[in-house]
Formats: C-alpha cells, structure tokens, sequence
C-alpha cells in the first residue's frame, strides 16, 4: 500500500523524507516534486530498481532515465570529460531547468538502460528533491506518468497513473508550471542543444555562444 505525506506540514514532510529515502535504499520507489514536473525515483545504482521504474512507467531500455542530483559537486563522481563550457552552464542555471547530456564514468556500476556510456543529469530547483537527493544521493528520476500520458504537475495526478507501484508519495503541492527541462549535450567540443524547454536557444547563448541547435 502507498504512503503518502504532505510536504506543506512540517511533520508530515520530516517523516516523509525519512520514509522515502528508506523506501529508496530497499530498491522501491518514490514520487516526488520537482521545478518542473513531479518524478518517479529509484536508487540510481539498483539496475533492478531502475528496472522497476521504467515498467512502472511502460517505458523501454531505450529512453533510459535521467539522473538527478542535490549538488554540482556530485557530478565529479558521475562523469567524465565534462568541459569548461559544461562547468559555465551548471555555474549559470543549476538548481533549475537544464538537463546536460555528459559521458559518465566508465567505472560506474549502474544501468540506466540503452544510454551508450552517456548520463543525462540535473540538478532540480525544489527543496523537497534537493533534501531528498541530499539524504539519499543520486537517484535516478523521470516524469511521473505512464509513457504517452501527460507529465503530472500534481501528486494526485501522478498516484492516480502509477498508484501502488510506488512505494511512497511525497506531495509538494502544485508544481509551478508544465515547461520540461532544457537539455544540451556537452559530450562533444561544442554544447548542443537537444531540446527547448525552460530554456531556449537565445538564453543559453549568453552562457555559451557557440551553442549549437540539434537539427
């Protein structure tokens, strides 16, 4: 039976915390908020957790997850190559909207699924995910929704599709708006943009102004 807390009630959200970074460490999984839509989250280094995960979601190994982390730092055990234009762009727009496409470190035991040696990760700018991720560690994260439905803005949009295949519900309220996170490949010499979200092409540029679009 899924648990569920209320994140507005300073009680309800100390125990919720603890109760899903429990359920996370037993390879269950959590639903919780973010910036920009609510996730699904799993144990990022239990490939049978992650596995769990895209079934929940009717999702194949070759849309794998993404990963989300509680600090910049963490990315220096994730991966490699990561340039100094990938460094500007996490200085400039973490926690937030943008997801960066980098080579992962080749000693790391996980499956994300069909990745080819690439990690998608973020850093989300909500409290809720920022305790938990700071509590449990990396997790791997994706939009709470069975594969082909909208990504929920609510938790009672997210329980409704996912129900008793998570093992607790973290519940942040609203989240602010619909808008996906933008996400760029920083793997090779020139970042590139893969998809426009939060933030388009224009406002990356200041960042990076060699930016290219992917086509």
């Amino acid at each position: 039976m899924a648990r569920r807390y209320d994140c507005s009630d300073a009680t309800d959200r100390k125990t919720g915390l603890r109760e899903a970074a429990s359920a996370v460490r037993r390879g269950e999984l959590v639903v919780l908020p973010t910036d920009t839509v609510y996730g699904i989250g799993a144990d990022a280094f239990s490939p049978d957790a992650v596995g769990d995960l895209l079934e929940a979601k009717g999702r194949g190994r070759n849309m794998p997850s993404p990963v989300l982390v509680g600090s910049p730092s963490t990315l220096h055990g994730l991966v490699t190559d990561f340039s100094e234009r990938a460094w500007d762009l996490v200085d400039a727009y973490w926690p937030g909207a943008l997801t960066l496409v980098a080579r992962q470190q080749p000693s790391l035991a996980w499956d994300l699924g069909d990745a080819r040696g690439t990690v998608a990760v973020r850093m989300p700018l909500h409290p809720v995910a920022l305790e938990l991720l700071k509590e449990f560690g990396p997790m791997a994260v994706s939009s709470a929704n069975l594969t082909g439905h909208p990504s929920p803005q609510d938790c009672d949009a997210a329980q409704d599709m996912l129900g008793d295949s998570v093992a607790v519900y973290l519940d942040g309220g609203p989240t602010p708006d619909n808008v996906p996170s933008s996400i760029v490949d920083v793997t090779g010499g020139t970042p590139v943009l893969l998809r426009a979200g939060a933030l388009d092409a224009d406002e990356l540029r200041k960042v990076v102004p060699d930016l290219e679009v992917a086509s």
